[in-house]
């Protein structure tokens, strides 16, 4: 287990999650050691292998505050978020508190530690209901659920804390996340899972005895709703790639991960 003195720790939160656990290994691959920050209510523990895991909430500022003097970072990652669009519409006040409050938490931490770089993990849910076929970073954002809004929110708290603190930041707005780890250590693991391509793989396997698919009046070739997905491992690159280029120095910035096409359920 490294320590303060190793110059290569980055604190994950969320690293025990899907994306998060990807996004651990391959900053393993590059060199550095993650540093998991999960308190295991949506990830796994067994998910956890090329770093330490500190399994506490972000809303432990004792815990939060031991994390950064331990392991003094050089950013962050964070990936610590409820993501289900049904049950934030369920239950908003538990994804404002988790996903805002949760941010707001991290942040603070990292000012008082002096910790000005990371790599928020966002949605392309902020930009609502769009119009054109292709969406790019220049759209306005107009979340229409919870989930999505406290997505946004955050992102606007990362531009405050820039202007105000000096925290750069890159805000990545992925697509559809599907596929897991080429070597086959870790994958999707949600429950309940609302994926796509696992449900289909479970039907395939004979582990469930249908998928539903909603929607066939879509303006599309069969239609169903068209959707682009973009591999986790990619997904997993582009983080380790914003931190370093936030640690070479270079300005924050949001981006669109996805592949530019898309596929019909």
């Amino acid at each position: 287990m490294n320590s303060g003195s190793d110059t290569s720790n980055v604190i994950v939160t969320g690293g025990a999650g899907f994306v998060g656990s990807h996004v651990a290994k391959a900053l393993a691959q590059s060199g550095f050691t993650p540093v998991t920050y999960d308190n295991l209510s949506r990830g796994f523990a067994e998910s956890v292998r090329w770093g330490p895991l500190i399994e506490a909430d972000l809303a432990d500022e004792v815990a939060l505050n031991a994390a950064f003097t331990q392991y003094t970072p050089v950013g962050v990652i964070h990936l610590a978020a409820y993501a289900y669009v049904h049950e934030s519409v369920e239950y908003p006040l538990l994804y404002f508190q988790n996903n805002v409050g949760g941010s707001e938490r991290l942040f603070s931490t990292m000012c008082k530690a002096g910790i000005d770089k990371i790599v928020f993990s966002s949605t392309c849910s902020i930009y609502g209901i769009v119009d054109s076929e292709t969406i790019d970073e220049k759209h306005q954002a107009a979340p229409i659920n919870p989930y999505a809004q406290s997505k946004w929110i955050v992102e606007q708290m990362l531009s405050a804390t820039e202007i105000a603190h000096g925290v750069r930041s890159v805000r990545l707005r992925y697509f559809n996340a599907a596929g897991a780890d080429p070597d086959g250590e870790i994958g999707e693991n949600h429950d309940p899972e609302t994926h796509l391509i696992p449900l289909v793989l479970q039907v395939a396997a004979g582990q469930r005895g249908h998928i539903d698919i909603f929607g066939d009046d879509y303006p599309t070739a069969d239609g169903t709703a068209v959707r682009d997905y973009v591999h986790v491992s990619d997904l997993a690159d582009a983080h380790v790639s914003s931190l370093r280029h936030l640690l070479g120095g270079g300005e924050g910035f949001a981006a669109n991960l996805a592949n530019g096409r898309g596929y019909s359920v």
